[in-house]
């Protein structure tokens, strides 16, 4: 019989210090209910524990910026809808100051107001959409059918304002499509109100629920040194305690004008991001409501933008001078003059940037989009490794990306 030995800790320790983990390459995605977008992370494992990610993006890439050179400047602004497609509205505009800066248009106070309108519901529309989905993420089912229920409501509102819910191309260069519908102002108030009691529920159920909190406070910090480095905007950036919002820093369309707060983060984890945009919206529904009641009478386009913006259809029908400009504009499009713009304004998910160069004529030479989900999903590789596989869920969610807009 073979002599017994016992087996002492120090041995255990000795051999365990000599073993290595063989580390695993996981591909995480490409599915698209996984990621909030078609997005593939390559990701090396040493155990549960992340040691490297690469995102590998391009499976929703359409070339957006090709295709606008080969397009009138309104043709384009479907394509602007399909960026970010969860504020489709507030990528309308975004493209259309950029062209008008161009142009040296000034767009008339009722117009911009109206904009202003537009681009806050958009930021609230998303933002709805992006805290439920997050709650989902983390575990939470509740939350995202109270914000869906609510952002329904909006989507009504926007099929009544433009006539689509979805994809609405409600902005044109030197105005909008048309005036704001009799009425629908105090439905959007009614709509807000409405809103404004939900979000207390869903802050009850999510901002200290112990879960949510357990699986959010700490991960996935951004420092602020990385968040400049990196490129981050928007609410990402802000969730590191940035206070960088373009609507304060460089007013447009007359946000100078509108008194609301810039909320930051301390950590720039993802509780801190959740926070954030919990009060984005809360601020969102204060700068609809100072627009409503200060909304100015007056035209809704740039009535002396003859070669840019196309008249009424009633003036159409009756008057010859604006049947022969209709036509100009719909068959060689907006005559802008040569030169070259570029314009950022505060989306939903950030800094959304357009670059423009002119030759002059109806097609832009060359059109640059600077898209903040790109930039937004760059600090990847910097923030997962360390972090449980579990926790992918959960950054992703905070960063609330859209790859409409990265791969354009």
């Amino acid at each position: 019989m073979p002599e017994s030995r016992e087996i002492s800790i120090g041995d255990v320790e000795s051999q365990a210090a000599t073993l290595q983990s063989e580390k695993m390459t996981l591909n995480v995605g490409p599915s698209h209910p996984t990621t909030h977008g078609v997005l593939r992370l390559l990701v090396e494992l040493e155990g549960d524990i992340m040691t490297k990610v690469t995102p590998v993006i391009g499976y929703l890439h359409r070339g957006d910026e090709k295709i606008a050179e080969n397009m009138t400047y309104n043709q384009f602004v479907p394509y602007t809808d399909r960026l970010d497609y969860l504020g489709p509205l507030a990528n309308n505009v975004a493209y259309a100051i950029a062209v008008e800066k161009l142009a040296g248009i000034e767009v008339p106070a009722r117009c911009q107001a109206i904009r202003v309108i537009c681009t806050e519901l958009a930021r609230i529309s998303s933002h709805l959409l992006g805290l439920g989905v997050f709650g989902m993420d983390t575990g939470a089912w509740t939350p995202f059918m109270y914000c869906f229920t609510e952002r329904e409501k909006l989507m009504d509102l926007f099929e009544e304002l433009t006539g689509a819910r979805f994809t609405n191309s409600y902005t044109r260069i030197g105005g909008v499509t048309r005036d704001i519908p009799e009425g629908w102002t105090g439905r959007v108030i009614e709509a807000l109100n409405s809103m404004q009691r939900t979000l207390k529920e869903v802050d009850t159920l999510l901002t200290r629920n112990r879960i949510f909190y357990d699986r959010c406070v700490g991960v996935g910090i951004i420092a602020k040194e990385d968040a400049i480095s990196y490129g981050l905007t928007g609410p990402n950036l802000r969730g590191s305690g940035i206070p960088l919002d373009l609507r304060k820093d460089k007013p447009y369309s007359g946000y100078e004008n509108y008194d609301f707060d810039v909320p930051v983060g301390k950590t720039g984890d993802c509780y801190d991001r959740f926070l954030v945009r919990m009060e984005e919206v809360h601020q969102s529904i204060r700068i609809v409501m100072q627009a409503i009641e200060k909304l100015p009478d007056g035209p809704w386009y740039a009535e002396d933008a003859k070669k840019i913006f196309a008249p009424p259809k009633d003036k159409v029908l009756t008057s010859m001078e604006e049947l022969i400009q209709n036509f100009m504009i719909v068959t060689q499009g907006p005559q802008i003059p040569a030169g070259e713009v570029y314009f950022e304004a505060e989306n939903p998910k950030g800094a959304l940037g357009f670059y423009v160069v002119s030759r002059g004529g109806g097609v832009p030479y060359r059109l640059k989009i600077r898209a903040p989900s790109f930039c937004n999903l760059s600090i990847l590789p910097k923030i997962l490794p360390g972090l449980m596989l579990t926790d992918v869920t959960t950054v992703l969610g905070s960063l609330d990306f859209v790859m409409g807009e990265c791969d354009r």
